[in-house]
């Protein structure tokens, strides 16, 4: 059974580096810890694809990226879906978390999307919330700033010091969650 991994995020250079494309830097992440290159896909997507684990406990995975913006995620990700004939509980979205303190990771399958536009156009698409969700804490902002400009700025410099980390611990829980499951990956990384 393959699975799907979509890092949600904006494309461009202007948007690389911001809070609302931590989910797209797990899956860079995850492409450099596989050591497998990105190339296009008709879904307009990038993806790579390696394996994980060994003999009959391999699992095939697609990691993913959108070439859309946040907004239009669900387009991309169900064509690439149906492209690889992966149904919703093989599918992982990583994506930024307000609600979460920085560097706070959580997983869970379903539930609503939070004010989230990528989860919204997913679900949308999908016609289903039944996918599983890591999300990867960016707190709020201080003061009144407005969470969708906060959300569109590069992390902190006290952030940057522990980003590397914290998008190494997403890489180590979506491989849990594909080799080990839902509770046993909640129990070792919800935080």
């Amino acid at each position: 059974m393959v699975w799907l991994v979509i890092g949600l995020g904006n494309p461009g250079p202007e948007y690389t580096a911001t809070r609302h494309n931590v989910g797209q830097m797990v899956v860079d992440e995850l492409a450099k810890r596989y050591k497998v290159k990105w190339s296009a896909h008709k879904s307009r997507t990038e993806i790579a694809a390696f394996k994980i684990g060994v003999g009959d406990n391999a699992h095939s995975v697609i990691i993913a990226k959108s070439k859309s913006y946040m907004n239009e995620t669900g387009g991309p990700a169900k064509a690439l879906a149906a492209f690889y004939k992966v149904e919703p509980d093989h599918i992982i979205a990583l994506h930024d978390e307000l609600d979460i303190p920085y560097s706070a990771i959580r997983s869970k399958i379903a539930g609503g999307d939070n004010g989230h536009n990528g989860l919204k156009s997913m679900t949308s698409s999908f016609g289903s919330a039944e996918y599983f969700r890591v999300r990867l804490g960016i707190g709020r902002p201080m003061g009144s700033q407005d969470p969708g400009d906060f959300v569109l700025k590069a992390f902190s410099s006290a952030e940057k010091k522990t980003l590397p980390e914290f998008i190494d611990r997403g890489c180590d829980v979506v491989e849990s969650l594909i080799t080990h499951g839902l509770e046993e990956t909640q129990s070792r990384f919800n935080s």
